[in-house]
């Protein structure tokens, strides 16, 4: 069985091969590229399995490389940032990134965040027996296929969003507590950082339900977390 492909796209040599020595000890083929454009090519000519991407990279910006990556793809995607404000945070997750990890991290930390999200999409990747299509009116999330469609539109969503909806739906009508859906979602503790999985929630919300503001699948039960319940 060849190594699964890694794909770093780091303009700081220096912080890539630290982060690549990391890695290639875990057995992993380590691709790297200087700046997006480059990176680009690379994720469409190696068909990486998973891409680490920093936030601030030339040529094409860690967003928009995180955005082109995944009108083709359900690879996990991890953002490395410099900045820890909330803002960056959010717009990291919001255009499909799975992660993110700012800077300086350990990189202890990011190869263990890299094996949790690819365990994570190999399972979804894999058929799911009795629960492989679950359908809920306009509502179709196929395990099997790892496709969400509402309305007869595929909708996109990162492999952490699918995670999240799948654990949630496929047990209609069961409230988790927030710490629950860590658990089940994130491998490492997520230090109280609720917030985390409000912005999921919300942009999930906004891919699935007719009228994001008042949802009919995804509930917020008021002091404790979220359940699914179907049309």
């Amino acid at each position: 069985m060849s190594a699964e492909r890694i794909l770093i796209v780091e303009d700081e040599v220096e912080i890539a091969e630290l982060v690549s020595d990391y890695l290639k000890r875990e057995g992993y083929d380590v691709l790297h590229a200087k700046d997006g454009e480059e990176g680009l090519s690379i994720f469409h000519e190696q068909d990486p399995s998973l891409a680490i991407l920093d936030l601030m990279l030339p040529k094409i910006d860690g967003i928009e490389l995180c955005r082109r990556i995944r009108a083709t793809s359900q690879i996990p995607i991890i953002m490395m940032t410099a900045k820890g404000g909330e803002t960056d945070k959010i717009v990291g997750l919001g255009i499909g990134a799975d992660d993110y990890i700012t800077k300086p991290f350990s990189p202890s930390e990011l190869v263990a965040r890299t094996k949790a999200q690819l365990r994570r999409y190999r399972h979804f990747s894999s058929p799911v027996e009795n629960k492989d299509r679950l359908t809920f009116g306009d509502l179709v999330i196929d395990a099997k296929e790892y496709r969400v469609i509402s309305s007869g539109k595929e909708v996109e969503v990162s492999a952490r969003e699918f995670k999240l909806l799948y654990v949630l739906a496929s047990h209609q009508g069961q409230v988790f507590t927030k710490d629950q859906l860590f658990d089940k979602v994130w491998d490492y503790d997520h230090m109280g950082d609720y917030n985390t999985l409000t912005v999921y929630v919300r942009k999930l919300r906004e891919k699935i339900e007719p009228d994001p503001s008042k949802p009919v699948y995804i509930k917020t039960i008021w002091g404790v977390g979220y359940k699914f319940e179907g049309e």
